[in-house]
């Protein structure tokens, strides 16, 4: 079957390739009979105006950049539905870009970024720097940020306020008589961490008490099972240890196990990202159900805002809320 192309549509309606570029792209130049005469022959054909072409004409390519980490991509899976399923109602088509611990170089990516004329960027990328994104931010590229609550002219974020969810179970906790609270370093997800470490902090500060039981992972184990392992035969107990994937929930339960210690019974187990993981294991593991696709779809969303500058976007800084899932590893 031939292929339908501008030329066709030109030569249907009688006019210039030129009048048929701006009846597209939408030129106000246009008289409004040869506007109609040129759609009724799209129409006619069946012609599909060309994204990259409409993109070159008017000055814009279409396309968001999206930044993830690929050591995240199993629990960024949700959040890139969530983003696609919102691109595909505003037209915009996604370029992946990964981070590779030790290997992508942030630089490179922006670099990628700004030579592929992106209309805007969302990142989801706990360790860019404030020196990398005001990189990006030089270029006036609209940029959504996932995770941390950040704003600025050019920037807005989507976000859960983690260290408001901790600080809100720990403060029940430390309530109800549990004070020997525990939470596992995760030296995939820093920012995480340090924001888990501010909620903890606040909780026990408020009542007149320090926050001291960070289990941190040193560099020389390649698991968190393996240090965990000698970390639970040292007899040390918790009321309470808190972790932020489901992995390390995993290996916390099986060490304390192998170590002769009863979740929950001895000691409560909360994972904060909740996972399908969670309720397959034994005991069942209690957490936190985070709404990653709305992160994604929100997230898209408010960039085609501030891309189209409907009414001047005042709220650049969107929280989403979480829901506490009780399961059988606390009481």
């Amino acid at each position: 079957m031939k292929r339908i192309t501008i030329y066709d549509v030109a030569k249907e309606a009688d006019v210039s390739l030129a009048t048929v570029s701006r009846v597209i792209n939408g030129s106000e130049v246009v008289r409004e009979d040869t506007r109609i005469k040129v759609q009724e022959a799209i129409e006619k054909l069946g012609y599909k105006p060309n994204a990259i072409a409409q993109g070159l004409a008017l000055q814009k390519t279409t396309t968001i950049a999206l930044i993830v980490p690929e050591a995240s991509y199993f629990y960024t899976g949700q959040i890139i539905n969530g983003l696609i399923d919102v691109a595909k109602i505003y037209k915009y088509n996604i370029m992946l870009h990964t981070t590779t611990e030790g290997i992508t170089e942030m630089n490179d990516i922006i670099e990628n970024i700004i030579k592929s004329r992106v209309d805007g960027v969302v990142i989801f990328n706990d360790k860019l720097n404030k020196e990398e994104l005001n990189q990006l931010t030089r270029y006036q590229v609209p940029i959504v940020v996932i995770g941390n609550k950040m704003s600025d002219d050019t920037v807005g974020s989507v976000y859960v306020d983690y260290a408001n969810l901790v600080y809100e179970y720990a403060s029940g906790c430390i309530k109800q008589g549990k004070k020997n609270i525990a939470l596992v370093e995760d030296r995939k997800n820093p920012q995480m961490i340090k924001q888990l470490l501010d909620g903890l902090n606040r909780a026990f500060e408020e009542q007149g008490m320090k926050f001291e039981s960070f289990i941190q992972i040193p560099k020389e184990y390649r698991s968190s099972y393996l240090f965990l392992k000698e970390y639970m035969k040292q007899g040390i107990r918790h009321d309470v240890v808190i972790t932020y994937r489901d992995s390390q929930a995993m290996a916390v339960m099986n060490t304390a196990k192998e170590a002769g210690i009863s979740i929950p019974d001895e000691m409560e187990l909360i994972c904060i990202l909740d996972s399908k993981y969670n309720a397959m294991a034994r005991p069942q593991i209690s957490g936190f159900k985070i709404p990653d696709y709305d992160l994604g779809a929100v997230a898209m969303r408010l960039l085609t805002k501030m891309l189209h500058d409907e009414n001047e976007v005042t709220d650049k800084e969107i929280e989403l809320s979480y829901i506490y899932t009780p399961r059988k590893s606390t009481k």
